[in-house]
């Protein structure tokens, strides 16, 4: 109705936001348009401010590869208070991690791979880490003693920081030409992955996951979501995983999310302490 878009309209004055053309979206969500690519963080920010006041979670979306994702003359149905509670239910409910998997947990690494494997994708050298491992041996087991290893030796840990830092950053993150606000129905977390467009997630059940990722990672890491391109996630994450422990269990969760990120664990898990912004791509 006109007047949820008078009531939003009233909220943004004052902030990035005011005098920026708003409309219906798809699924009972609202839509805000013309965002400056170069405003991305300054506009998010502004939204997420606003959700005790207007009862909705914000993500950026583009139309650069939706044509469908555009402003609607009359409001669209969204889930009903049942469905979506539902959906938080099943949600809760889920294993996602059972699901989210990384393909490269299961895999051996021999004696010729070593070097390969020691050296990510940094270039950093760590074959020097490893000369009295066993082979062949599970490939997390390799890369959690090439990173326990690595935390003993300030110098390499400082020359591997130096190289994979930038994925913590908003200088990673992907840029679309046009950029959409899209406000949720919803100010729940867990209950926002039903609109989220992402390739990881692409049933109703994968969705659930997700929404339990979402939901983990608020809580854990206060963890918010900022962006969805379709095939990439973008959070701002208010909480940083230290180094040992954190850093590696929250670096497996993000590689099992996000397959297409090429970086070996060990490099994540170095990243994660030393930046607020973590990236997630999972394309075909």
């Amino acid at each position: 109705m006109r007047d949820d878009l008078d009531q939003i309209e009233t909220a943004f004055l004052g902030t990035p936001l005011a005098g920026l053309p708003i409309g219906h979206g798809p699924s009972g969500t609202v839509l805000v348009t013309d965002v400056d690519p170069d405003r991305l963080q300054e506009v998010w920010r502004a939204a997420e401010a606003l959700v005790p006041v207007i009862g909705r979670r914000p993500v950026l979306v583009t139309d650069d590869f939706d044509d469908a994702l555009t402003i609607r003359s009359e409001p669209e149905q969204g889930p009903s208070a049942s469905e979506l509670r539902a959906f938080a239910e099943a949600a809760a409910s889920s294993e996602p991690w059972l699901t989210y998997r990384h393909y490269s947990e299961d895999q051996q690494v021999d004696e010729d791979e070593i070097e390969f494997y020691a050296r990510g994708t940094t270039g950093v050298d760590l074959t020097a880490l490893v000369p009295d491992m066993v082979l062949p041996t599970p490939l997390p087991a390799l890369e959690r003693a090439l990173y326990d290893r690595l935390l003993t030796d300030a110098d390499l840990h400082t020359q591997v920081l130096g190289n994979v830092r930038l994925v913590t950053q908003t200088d990673y993150w992907y840029e679309p030409d046009s950029v959409l606000l899209m406000l949720l129905p919803t100010s729940d977390v867990r209950s926002s992955a039903y609109w989220v467009d992402f390739y990881g997630a692409l049933t109703e059940e994968d969705r659930q996951r997700l929404g339990e990722v979402l939901a983990q990672w608020r809580h854990r890491w206060d963890a918010r979501l900022v962006a969805s391109w379709g095939t990439m996630l973008q959070f701002q994450v208010g909480r940083r995983p230290t180094p040992g422990d954190e850093a590696w269990a929250a670096a497996g969760q993000l590689k099992a999310l996000a397959p297409d990120l090429e970086l070996s664990q060990w490099e994540v898990a170095v990243a994660l302490p030393a930046g607020d912004a973590w990236f997630v791509h999972n394309r075909p």
